[in-house]
């Protein structure tokens, strides 16, 4: 294979892959209910998480999925899901759980710039994730897994919604100031979950299980709706700090503009691992960032539109752009009830052909 740089602190293989589907398609194919006990009750945690592997198994074995499958693992969130709520609902906001659907978090409104619960482990909320951490570590002697944390601008609109925007402009040094107020809870969270599982971000995206070293990923899904001078004044000092104190440091952003921040993005000591949102530019993102993961995330809403040749030439052409196979990984998240199974055998066989062509030293064009 040719001579890729390779970030010795990730030492991933060569194009790992990963499929995360909704709630409603495991609804459908397993029967699983996506209620509170799913999520706090211990007992159905386990099984929850085994059957799942189980229908992974069944359905993609043949390409890894479901090596768990005849295990009772302690998992203590759902890590075969794409669901941020939990520090939102620990600071204040209504959090409603469906059959079918992830928790749907509805904003708090609080009318002031200010964490109105100081002490998040003396909350309601966090009192139930504690009764399921002892049952299960009673049980099983330690616990794995972890609970999707978002992200600092994600929690700010969950407890402000809109009003936080024109806080940029109104309230400049309140906003920054709040800000840290958040980044101090996401720590405080994290850091707990971290010294019992080892580690925090498998729920945010499952592609950080491929690498030796646990992902600190940082959920930035709703920068598409600010500037960049924006983000470089009141949040790119978090993602600085937190690059050097919390490595491998990653940020996951899932709009379809990533490019648009990459030569800020640049500015970040060490971004180690990059979530590149279905649109992004690989080219002129790895321009700036040519020592970074690029994870590329392909549309689960458009998967099926595609013929079996489409979506496989897609996939070449993104691994292509990203120019360097050592550095890009390949996932597809949410896919819902609609989704055929063929397509998910078409990303996995897609993605074994590059590596093989990787390994005899070509690649495609």
């Amino acid at each position: 294979m040719n001579n890729y740089f390779q970030n010795p602190i990730l030492q991933e293989d060569i194009l790992p892959v990963e499929v995360v589907f909704h709630p409603s398609w495991w609804f459908k194919h397993t029967g699983i209910t996506f209620d509170q006990d799913f999520f706090y009750h211990p007992l159905k945690r386990v099984e929850s998480e085994k059957k799942m592997e189980k229908e992974l198994y069944n359905k993609f074995g043949m390409y890894g999925l479901g090596i768990d499958r005849n295990k009772d693992l302690p998992v203590i969130g759902a890590v075969h899901n794409a669901s941020g709520y939990i520090i939102s609902e620990l600071l204040g906001c209504k959090v409603n759980y469906f059959e079918d659907s992830a928790p749907q978090v509805y904003p708090a409104n609080h009318e002031e710039l200010k964490i109105y619960n100081n002490d998040i482990f003396k909350t309601p909320v966090f009192k139930k994730l504690e009764h399921l951490l002892e049952k299960l570590k009673g049980k099983y002697g330690y616990l794995i897994g972890d609970i999707n944390w978002g992200g600092i601008l994600n929690i700010a609109l969950d407890l402000q919604a809109e009003k936080i925007f024109s806080d940029f402009f109104e309230k400049s040094e309140e906003t920054k100031n709040y800000f840290s107020d958040i980044s101090k809870v996401i720590e405080k969270f994290t850091t707990f979950i971290a010294k019992e599982t080892g580690t925090t971000s498998v729920s945010v995206n499952r592609i950080v299980k491929h690498f030796n070293n646990p992902v600190f990923l940082h959920s930035e899904c709703s920068h598409t709706m600010i500037s960049t001078e924006q983000y470089e004044e009141y949040l790119l000092p978090f993602d600085v700090n937190w690059s050097q104190r919390f490595r491998p440091f990653g940020i996951h952003y899932c709009g379809s503009d990533p490019h648009r921040y990459a030569r800020i993005f640049q500015k970040i000591p060490h971004l180690d691992f990059l979530d590149v949102g279905w649109g992004g530019d690989l080219k002129e993102i790895r321009k700036y960032l040519p020592e970074t993961f690029l994870n590329i995330r392909l549309n689960p809403v458009e998967i099926n539109s595609y013929t079996d040749e489409e979506l496989s030439n897609t996939i070449k052409k993104l691994v292509i752009d990203s120019n360097n196979p050592n550095l890009t990984g390949i996932c597809c998240i949410n896919m819902d009830d609609k989704v055929e199974d063929n397509k998910v055998v078409v990303i996995f066989k897609t993605v074994e052909e590059l590596r093989k062509s990787y390994h005899l030293g070509s690649r495609f064009g």
